[in-house]
């Protein structure tokens, strides 16, 4: 039976990485997945982002950016700081938009998926996305802030790469829809369509 190594800064190490890497590798896989979700529904379906919509692209990319961290450099308490930050800022508008639509008979704004419109998805990820901060916070306990050589390996550079091409496709899609200016409250076309 294989015991789990130990590794350099005394976390278990599986397939050469802690507890913490996989976590944050995960949770970032899921940012991904959300943000090509996303983008699915808008290239494909025509669902166009409202203003509130494209908040919580934001606050999901920031959040993704300090998971990233986490898995190139290692968990850090300011890493996790960036993660609940845009947690609660991405709760926030996901939780306006839910309160707009929360009428008797009020159809919602676009598509929903399992029978919930994606800002509420967007609430429930975020309230998750918190209650990971807190968690790792105390897995991590005795691993904050050390210093570690940046390592990398093919998960991370191919995680990492894939997070910084979304990133880069939302904003372009943000400036389709909205241009330099303010966004349209129900967008119905990009902007190079009027």
């Amino acid at each position: 039976m294989n015991a789990p190594l130990v590794d350099i800064d005394g976390g278990t190490s599986y397939f050469g990485k802690t507890l913490s890497y996989w976590l944050n590798a995960t949770a970032l896989a899921a940012v991904c997945g959300s943000l090509v979700e996303a983008l699915f529904w808008q290239f494909f379906y025509n669902e166009l982002p409202c203003p509130l919509c494209q908040l919580q692209r934001i606050a999901l990319t920031m959040a993704g950016i300090g998971m990233m961290l986490n898995v190139r450099f290692g968990p850090s308490a300011t890493h996790y700081a960036i993660i609940l930050a845009s947690a609660i800022a991405g709760a926030t508008a996901s939780l306006r938009q839910v309160l707009l639509h929360i009428a008797p008979n009020d159809p919602g704004y676009g598509s929903e998926l399992l029978g919930l419109h994606f800002y509420t998805w967007g609430f429930l990820s975020f309230l998750i996305m918190m209650l990971f901060c807190a968690a790792m916070l105390c897995i991590d306990r005795n691993r904050l802030n050390q210093s570690r050589k940046a390592r990398s390996g093919l998960v991370s550079t191919m995680l990492i790469s894939l997070f910084f091409s979304l990133a880069v496709i939302n904003t372009l899609s943000a400036v389709a829809v909205c241009g330099l200016g303010a966004c349209p409250d129900n967008p119905t076309q990009y902007l190079w369509q009027k």
